[in-house]
């Protein structure tokens, strides 16, 4: 509407918002394409309670990308226009978001001057919101800076904020800080009543993913406690949550893609109807104004009208074929993010806090006078947080190697394979065939990774093998990547292998048909199975 009345000013206002709610479905490239579109409209154009808010916007977006370069740069252009505009509102949310950024990029004395401007910005306009949250950045600067005392200050202001405003998600962030602060002052009981309350909290109002956080706390509490058993207890319920975490926003994403394509399938199914009764209506036209002598005539269009609707049919076929591959992408790449996201939490947030629980109790240590069964009990508790820290680094790895991102499928498939060899499961032999300076789309590079992980697995828990040999070859002059898996153990009947119901197989045949490849797999029982794939790259 704004562009038919070349109305500038909500044109501009329309772009903005539609890159704001692209950043909310997680689509930060369209939200980043918008919101320079809305720049390059309203720039320079007088709309001066406007702009502040486009650069704010891209901020904040840079932000989730993790591009803090980016961030920081359009941070001050936006805190530059918002002071010259004198748009506090603006202003206060600009300093907040920069000190999250200079946080992250652990530049803690920049991060506390935009808090605390922030926070005397908020108080002047009555923000709890906003003071609310610069204070909880405050915490984190008081962690990393081990001013244990801020912790608790900074915690109790932010409860009494939440409180005021009811915002369920700060009271138990605000919690689990003052249980922090107890843990890292060694008054375990008070920093188990603090965290129970916190998990009470996150139940109560379904916040699942501050549930898991307070979950992992109380572990290393009652891991400090001595109360080995419930520690156990509450790891379980810690990575079975987690797993939820994972299972449910895949399900999401398959929802939602599977809820578009049957909409553009009904969609087809309409148009194809619609043409259909047209052309029926044509046919029925001649045979009625038609004559006898026009019987033949007629009985050809007849024939040539069935082989166009097969022909159609076709067409219809490869385009649900074509719809179905578009979703089974959406579906893997949303695990993938997924994955990876997850991955990113447990190994930067949960793995710091248990590294820096380990250095607190591994300082506490020197400095403190123990009974030789105290002793013994204190090593036991900081053997089980390395436990926990290996367990969770592993985990995270599972779900997304990070060998993968950085140096690509055939370093990655050499430290799988190498892993497992020294794990005793089997022996794992890997072999990279004309693999050097191969440049590989990532999405192909993550699937095929996983095919091997499947396939190996899969060749370890129902062959048993001694040997397991893994082979990657790039065809360079036919364009083709050849994955092969052998092994040595009990084989397999191939024909129940189709027939099979569980889950590994048909996750294998899912994404080889989504790569477009060709599977074949060769055995016998008690003879070794050989599986190999081919993909057009």
């Amino acid at each position: 509407m704004a562009e038919k009345k070349q109305d500038v000013y909500n044109m501009g206002i329309s772009l903005f918002n539609m890159g704001e709610g692209y950043k909310f479905l997680g689509d930060y490239e369209k939200s980043i394409d918008h919101t320079f579109r809305a720049i390059k409209i309203l720039e320079g154009k007088g709309y001066t309670t406007i702009e502040p808010n486009l650069y704010s916007g891209l901020q904040s977006t840079y932000y989730k990308l993790k591009q803090y370069d980016k961030s920081v740069e359009y941070g001050i252009k936006g805190i530059e226009l918002a002071r010259a505009y004198k748009t506090e509102g603006v202003l206060m949310v600009l300093l907040e978001n920069m000190g999250h950024c200079y946080t992250d990029m652990k530049q803690f004395v920049k991060a506390g001057q935009h808090y605390d401007e922030a926070i005397t910005l908020a108080r002047k306009n009555n923000n709890k919101f906003v003071e609310n949250i610069c204070f909880q950045g405050k915490v984190d600067i008081a962690l990393y800076e081990k001013k244990y005392g801020d912790i608790k200050s900074f915690s109790e202001r932010t409860l009494q904020l939440s409180q005021e405003t009811e915002d369920a998600a700060g009271i138990c962030i605000s919690y689990h800080n003052l249980a922090l602060y107890h843990l890292l002052t060694n008054d375990f009981n008070r920093a188990y009543g603090q965290a129970m309350t916190a998990l009470k909290m996150a139940r109560d109002n379904k916040l699942i993913e501050y549930e898991a956080r307070t979950l992992g706390q109380l572990v290393l509490i009652t891991a400090a406690k001595q109360d080995i058993p419930e520690a156990l207890n509450l790891s379980r319920q810690f990575y079975d949550l987690y797993g939820k975490i994972f299972t449910d926003g895949v399900a999401q994403k398959d929802a939602e893609m599977r809820t578009r394509f049957e909409t553009e399938k009904k969609e087809t199914q309409i148009i194809l109807q619609q043409a259909q009764l047209k052309q029926k209506s044509t046919i029925n036209y001649f045979l009625i104004a038609g004559t006898i002598g026009l019987l033949f005539i007629s009985l050809l269009t007849y024939r040539n009208y069935k082989h166009h609707r097969k022909l159609q049919q076709a067409k219809i076929d490869d385009l649900e074929k074509e719809k179905l591959l578009t979703a089974t992408e959406a579906v893997l790449k949303g695990e993938a993010q997924e994955r990876s996201r997850l991955a990113k939490d447990l190994h930067d947030g949960l793995g710091g806090m248990l590294s820096g629980i380990k250095h607190s109790l591994s300082s506490m240590k020197e400095n403190l006078i123990m009974t030789p069964d105290n002793a013994q009990a204190f090593e036991r508790s900081i053997d089980m947080l390395n436990s926990s820290i290996n367990e969770m680094r592993r985990v995270a790895h599972n779900m997304m190697p990070e060998m993968l991102v950085k140096y690509g499928l055939d370093t990655a498939l050499k430290e799988f394979c190498n892993e497992i060899t020294a794990s005793g499961a089997t022996n794992v032999n890997y072999q990279a065939i004309e693999m050097e300076n191969a440049d590989i789309n990532q999405m192909v590079s993550v699937t095929v990774y996983r095919i091997a992980q499947e396939l190996v697995n899969n060749a370890i828990k129902h062959g048993k093998p001694k040997e397991v040999l893994v082979q990657l070859h790039l065809h360079r002059q036919e364009k083709l990547l050849a994955l092969t898996v052998e092994d040595d153990g009990t084989g397999l009947d191939i024909q129940s292998l189709h027939e099979s119901q569980g889950m590994g197989w048909k996750n294998i045949q899912s994404r080889v048909d989504f790569l477009k490849g060709k599977l074949d797999v060769q055995s016998l029982p008690g003879s070794g199975t050989s599986v190999m794939i081919e993909i057009n790259i």
